[in-house]
């Protein structure tokens, strides 16, 4: 498996309001996606960040996703290019049936 953090340092134009609707909208996309067991949408208002976090089956899927089309169209939707970091899972923890942050 393979992890993916995707994230968007801003400066002075963080809106954290904005980057939930961001999500909001996004997350159908990717519910049942090939490849993908799981994405987390998260904010650290007091970094000025925000970070996707992705758990792929393969690192052949992950870099499939993340093309350089992909990183522009999430560079004009969250207003700030994000750093993108692959790292490798040794194991993983999932609770099925629970549902955090609500």
């Amino acid at each position: 498996m393979v992890g993916v953090f995707v994230t968007f340092h801003y400066t002075d134009n963080f809106d954290e309001q904005a980057v939930r609707k961001i999500a909001e909208i996004a997350r159908p996309r990717f519910e049942g996606m090939p490849g993908l067991r799981s994405k987390a949408f998260t904010l650290n208002s007091g970094k000025r960040e925000a970070t996707n976090f992705y758990v792929w089956e393969s690192e052949d899927a992950a870099k499939a996703f993340f093309t350089d089309e992909l990183v522009e169209r999430v560079t004009d939707l969250y207003d700030v290019r994000p750093s993108i970091e692959f790292v490798q899972i040794a194991t993983l923890v999932e609770n099925e049936g629970s549902v955090y942050g609500k």
